[in-house]
């Protein structure tokens, strides 16, 4: 934990309140009867912090940081790179990011810049390293916070410009070493797209060169590490003065940024949450999808991370976002802390009064006052935060099942040209996470550079790109007595995204060798028998040739692959691999899962069958604690097997316990309660 406490607060903006004293005043009181113990300061404070070049006013700031602390309130302390002034961009135009057109943006927006120019980087260098100086040392100041949401904000968050340009043919020379080389990688005789010099090499664009991709998969790799040496310079900035951690607010699932590297400069992984709940009946897509996005940030560092932002209410930028019903702001809220969050935080404290974010849900309402449903919400939850707060400090989620979950995977497989285009990958993984989430199994989210020891279950879905070295991995792992599930569409090209030639990486393991790839359309639907009952096989199915040794579970029943494996076993050493060559439903998936589950000796804390709707995490240490949550509007009663303590109520539950509609219990074990 940070200053350990759960921290329970979140951004605000007193900079856009200044010539209104009596709301300043009015936050500090409301922030009290709200149980709030950390905001952010300074995300959007550039103008404010630097009114002209060169001249720094601190003083509002610090008077600021100076009440906050007065009334127990202590700082995450943001640099201010996420939005520039306008006498930054009217004096330095270069600053400004460039499209994949070529032509440069016009001053506004948020992170509208180039993270190459010399110039953005001297400007911000130099603000951050008075704010080190200034309040580096201030036992206010908890965390330092890095620019806000990096990436986000302006198309893909890449800049285009000549700089980028140049920069992109260094970091390509450092990793090729010659021109043959790279084109060799990019299969660049293809074509007749034959570099012959540096220069000729250019991002791609849609007037020009865009289907290239290993020229593709290369520029999303350096768009991370060059703003990866952006956020680096920052952080080595806010250092000269200062040794307290550093973070910046990641997306979840954000596509145009490689999280599994960008995290390496941080000390502590903290993340924007933003579930549209209500939309639909059912909760439980919104549910596991929030839960995946916390799992992915957590197994980053494999730690506790933060949740630095999340709405009390509704946000502005959805098409449509319902009001959350009553209950929904706890569940929510406790749901990041049963997947490893210290902190429930908000976007924002105080509504603004005008501008893009106006309409944005807040802990304070335009009327003011803590006489609404929100505010009401926000307090009693943090109070129950910190009726917890003793036994949650020095947890951490400890799954024993993994899912590969990887962003050059991603990338180089929505990118791929291939007759089966219909992949959304986030999609196809949340689809075997779902059967995680609604068995209850802790689940880490890794890399296929991520070490697989220590795992009983790991599942590649989709796993089309292999790194270097990966196959070895999962032989190993495999061999040495892991369970190893892969689907369709896995294993076709290396890491400069080169098909392999000849047999499959992993053909051994598998105990099968695929041929083909089949997108069949209207009329030529297959099924499969698998346990007694039939399922649809969807929109793709890989035919394989089986092994003498591999035991087939299903096999097709139409058309020219009738008997070929749509489901597969195969020992291997002391392990087991599966593989589904097709893509399947839910149904499916729960059959399956269930069966695969039980060999892996694989259950939930409670041992218990879970309805539809509720999962159950736990956060294990000292002492173990079980977070149960009902998704459902509906409530229910869950029969396990044990002696529960309710860490909130000290109600004692013996093999059953029922559980409200949009609500979670949290639980000690048997052996924390004695």
């Amino acid at each position: 934990m940070i200053n350990d406490q759960i921290l329970h607060g979140g951004d605000y903006s007193p900079e856009q309140w200044l010539q209104y004293p009596d709301v300043l005043e009015e936050d500090l009181a409301l922030m009290k009867k709200a149980n709030v113990n950390c905001v952010s300061l300074g995300i959007f404070s550039w103008s404010v912090l630097e009114p002209e070049e060169g001249r720094y006013d601190f003083a509002w700031l610090e008077a600021i940081i100076g009440r906050l602390y007065e009334n127990g309130i202590r700082i995450i302390l943001a640099t201010p790179s996420g939005a520039m002034p306008h006498w930054l961009t009217a004096k330095y135009p270069e600053v400004m990011q460039t499209g994949a057109n070529g032509m440069q943006n016009l001053p506004g927006r948020r992170h509208n810049f180039c993270y190459t120019s010399p110039v953005m980087r001297a400007k911000i260098h130099k603000l951050d390293e008075k704010l080190s100086e200034k309040f580096g040392k201030n036992e206010a100041v908890i965390l330092w916070h890095i620019s806000n949401e990096l990436g986000g904000n302006w198309g893909d968050g890449a800049c285009h410009c000549p700089l980028c340009q140049q920069a992109f043919r260094v970091w390509l020379k450092e990793k090729y070493g010659t021109l043959d080389k790279l084109n060799h990688a990019w299969w660049n005789t293809f074509w007749s797209h034959t570099y012959t010099d540096w220069e000729q090499i250019h991002s791609p664009a849609s007037h020009g060169e865009c289907l290239s991709h290993g020229l593709n998969l290369d520029w999303r790799r350096f768009v991370t590490a060059q703003m990866a040496d952006f956020c680096r310079e920052e952080i080595k900035v806010v250092r000269s003065h200062s040794d307290l951690p550093v973070t910046t607010n990641f997306m979840g699932s954000f596509k145009n940024l490689n999280y599994q590297l960008l995290h390496q400069e941080l000390d502590v992984v903290s993340w924007d949450n933003y579930p549209l709940w209500h939309i639909q009946k059912d909760e439980v897509p919104v549910a596991v999808c929030a839960a995946a996005n916390h799992d992915i940030m957590r197994s980053l560092k494999k730690q506790p991370f933060l949740m630095m932002e999340s709405s009390p209410s509704c946000v502005n930028w959805s098409e449509k976002s319902p009001l959350k019903r009553p209950g929904m702001h706890a569940l929510s809220s406790l749901q990041a802390i049963a997947h490893g969050s210290d902190s429930v935080q908000y976007f924002q404290w105080r509504k603004s009064r005008g501008a893009y974010e106006k309409f944005h849900g807040a802990v304070v309402d335009h009327k003011g006052g803590g006489n609404t449903r929100v505010f009401r919400d926000v307090s009693e939850t943090g109070a129950r935060l910190f009726s917890i707060e003793n036994f949650i400090r020095g947890t951490v989620n400890r799954p024993k099942a993994a899912l590969i979950f990887d962003w050059e995977n991603w990338w180089a497989l929505e990118d791929a040209a291939t007759p089966w285009k219909t992949f959304d990958y986030i999609k196809e993984v949340l689809s075997h996470y779902q059967m995680f989430w609604e068995n209850g199994i802790d689940t880490d989210f890794i890399s296929m550079d991520d070490p697989l020891e220590g795992y009983a279950l790991v599942c590649a879905p989709v796993n089309y790109l292999y790194r270097e070295g990966y196959a070895d991995k999962v032989r190993r792992y495999v061999q040495n007595g892991g369970h190893y599930i892969t689907t369709y569409c896995s294993g076709i090209v290396d890491d400069t995204d080169l098909c392999f030639i000849g047999r499959h990486p992993l053909e051994d393991v598998l105990g099968l060798s695929p041929e083909e790839t089949d997108a069949p359309g209207e009329g030529f639907e297959n099924s499969f028998l698998y346990e007694g009952v039939t399922y649809t096989a969807g929109s793709v199915c890989d035919v394989c040739h089986p092994s003498d040794t591999v035991k087939v579970l299903s096999s097709y029943q139409k058309d020219y692959y009738t008997g070929y494996p749509a489901v597969t076993e195969n020992s291997f050493g002391q392990g087991l691999c599966y593989y589904l060559a097709a893509k399947t439903g839910p149904d499916f998936l729960r059959a399956f899962y269930r069966t695969v589950f039980k060999k892996a000796s694989l259950s939930n804390p409670l041992g218990a069958s879970l309805p539809y709707g509720v999962t159950v995490t736990k956060r294990e240490g000292i002492r173990p604690v079980i977070f149960v949550m009902n998704f459902s509007s509906a409530p229910c009663e869950i029969a396990g097997r044990g002696i529960w303590k309710d860490a909130e109520t000290g109600s004692i539950y013996r093999d059953k316990l029922s559980l409200d509609g949009f609500s979670c219990k949290i639980l000690l074990d048997g052996e924390s309660t004695k």
